[in-house]
């Protein structure tokens, strides 16, 4: 059989057949194994007929698919695509394990991942916990995220755990892997699963980054097709005068972050309360300076409003986010961290 000597003469077939064999049977496996039969027929059938293929070819091949895979702006990384890219070559139960921490906390180890979970959600998991478990992961977490999760665990427990801490030795290998099991099997898991968000929580973000005239008439629409979905939807969206339920510590880190141009436009739209509680939580020479500037300001767009409303509800999810604050839902009902 004539060696190939000329790229061009190549069908797309064929080049996929010399990419297998040059990668060598190692690597080669592992695409097989994501191929269906008819595809690996199809190009098995053309490896066996492909003859001498010169080295020049072979590099002017990796060479062309470098260039493709480099130039390419259709590659698109998602939790949905690995999952299904996960699910042709992985049982359903390892990729749902792998998805599940995945979609968790971020961080390369289990003690990474617990560092980077909000301490009032872990003290929350550890409380039901025997002290001796809990005291384990307090000493393998950093100490100032150790000391927010006992703040928040109940007094007699948390020094029960103290206490245990204080009188314990070095952690047995097989201890410390029975705990780190027990987290990522249990605890791990579940909060994937509690933090992966439904259609509603989607809809209520971007409700609140609507216009007020767009967001009344979608919820009215809505409202009229689907009254349920709508008062969900409402009850998840959280507005400018949500602000009202946070404590005075929150509104000062508000305050303290805040783009200074959009609070006068922000608050010239408020109601007095709102108005009222961010005075409250400035100087009275800051309070005094802003109340002139809004006085001043005269007629306001209420597109402008609602963009520097909008901003600052955005700032503080943000902030929420980062453990920064405490926000409290729409309803009232409970304190969320977001």
């Amino acid at each position: 059989m004539a060696a190939r000597e000329d790229f061009r003469t190549l069908t797309g077939q064929e080049k996929a057949a010399i990419l297998m064999l040059a990668i060598g049977e190692e690597h080669a496996a592992k695409l097989f194994s994501l191929m269906d039969d008819e595809e690996i027929k199809e190009i098995s059938q053309n490896m066996s007929s492909l003859g001498t293929v010169s080295s020049s070819i072979i590099e002017r091949l990796f060479i062309d698919f470098a260039e493709q895979i480099s130039s390419t702006g259709s590659l698109v990384g998602s939790f949905e695509s690995t999952e299904r890219f996960l699910a042709k070559v992985l049982s359903k139960d390892r990729v749902g394990g792998i998805m599940d921490e995945i979609r968790g906390p971020a961080g390369r180890t289990m003690w990474d991942k617990l560092g980077n979970v909000n301490e009032a959600v872990l003290a929350n998991y550890l409380k039901n916990e025997y002290p001796q478990t809990v005291a384990v992961v307090m000493s393998k977490i950093k100490p100032d995220h150790a000391a927010r999760v006992l703040g928040q665990l109940p007094e007699g427990f948390a020094m029960e755990v103290i206490m245990r801490m204080l009188r314990m030795e070095a952690v047995n290998k097989d201890i410390l892997d029975d705990v780190e099991k027990t987290l990522r099997n249990e605890f791990m898991s579940n909060l994937a699963r509690t933090q992966r968000r439904d259609a509603h929580e989607m809809m209520a973000e971007i409700f609140n980054n609507l216009d007020r005239n767009a967001e009344q008439r979608f919820l009215t629409a809505l409202e009229e097709r689907n009254r349920s979905a709508a008062e969900r939807i409402k009850s998840l969206m959280f507005t400018f005068e949500d602000l009202s339920k946070l404590d005075s510590m929150a509104v000062q880190v508000v305050l303290r972050n805040v783009d200074k141009t959009k609070l006068p436009t922000a608050l010239k739209g408020a109601s007095e309360g709102i108005r009222d509680m961010f005075f409250s939580n400035m100087s009275e020479r800051a309070a005094k300076i802003l109340r002139e500037e809004i006085t001043s300001m005269g007629p306001v767009r209420l597109r402008d409003v609602d963009e520097a409303q909008g901003h600052i509800v955005q700032l503080a999810k943000e902030l929420a986010a980062k453990g920064e604050i405490v926000m409290a839902d729409s309803k009232g009902d409970d304190e969320l961290v977001y």
